[in-house]
């Protein structure tokens, strides 16, 4: 797979991952690497080919807490990891953890999605 480079004049583009457990983001922060479901993967493509950059920030659903953010550093493969199981999951594609820290959902309520309804970020 081939690494991202800076690209000029292309936006930055942001993803919010949630996950099913806890377990995934150890996987995740111990091997650097992830897998989506296959429903994803095109979205994320996209934005790896066509962005200077993109990060994915991580939540465990229903823990109420972002558990850190990675940059994705390889488009989605057809390669699967027998780490996630048969969960439904897709291919893997590497990401480079930047901050692996529990932060409550409250320190960015100031954000908010404009192509959500102008929705909290959680």
């Amino acid at each position: 797979s081939k690494s991202p480079s800076p690209r000029q004049n292309t936006p930055v583009r942001y993803f919010i991952m949630k996950s099913s457990n806890f377990q995934n983001i150890e996987i995740s922060q111990q091997k650097g690497i992830w897998s989506t479901k296959p429903s994803n993967e095109r979205k994320l493509n996209g934005a790896f080919w066509e962005s200077s950059m993109v990060y994915l920030i991580f939540s465990v659903q229903g823990s109420g807490h972002f558990q850190g953010f990675a940059r994705m550093g390889s488009a989605i493969g057809c390669e699967k990891s027998q780490d996630w199981g048969s969960a439904g999951f897709g291919g893997v594609f590497k990401v480079d953890w930047i901050r692996k820290e529990s932060i409550p959902f409250q320190f960015a309520h100031h954000l908010l999605n404009p192509w959500n309804d102008s929705k909290k970020v959680q």
